[in-house]
């Protein structure tokens, strides 16, 4: 099965919050916004702002932003930031040495195709169309401290 990462499924709704509350947020205000925990959100920022989706900016009132809109953000980069080059096979795009059977293997460099194929899918679906303006927040819902059919101490 083809699956994506838990960090690249928070990315896009750290980066949706981003842009939903727009101007500069905090780890802790975007971890309290969408109910991810603050050390996976800095995590996710972190590779985000590495991968150039996001600014960081220091300082007490420093925080984090897009770098562009969500309609000029490809999937695929977002994947990329997070789990690194989009290929359903180890021997991606001709690299050697990461499988034992490369030297005799039949399929050797017929997975390119698929790869691209993927890739060029993953490019043309932006964050804009997972999460569009106006949509409601992907915040979790969080538990009441105490039952609501218990009286307070």
């Amino acid at each position: 099965m083809l699956r994506l990462s838990k960090l690249t499924d928070y990315a896009v709704v750290v980066l949706a919050r981003l842009e939903a509350e727009g101007g500069l947020q905090t780890a802790p205000g975007l971890a309290a916004a969408t109910g991810i925990a603050e050390p996976t959100v800095a995590k996710v920022l972190k590779h985000l702002a590495h991968g150039g989706l996001v600014e960081g900016v220091r300082g007490a009132r420093g925080g984090y932003r897009l770098a562009r809109p969500l309609a000029a953000m490809p999937l695929s980069e977002v994947i990329c930031a997070i789990d690194g080059p989009i290929a359903l096979t180890a021997c991606v795009d001709g690299a050697s040495g990461c499988c034992e059977t490369e030297a005799i293997c039949a399929v050797r460099g017929r997975w390119d195709k698929v790869n691209e194929a993927i890739r060029s899918a993953l490019s043309d679906i932006t964050l804009a169309d997972l999460a569009p303006p106006g949509a409601p927040s992907c915040r979790r819902p969080t538990l009441p401290a105490q039952p609501a059919h218990l009286p307070a101490e």
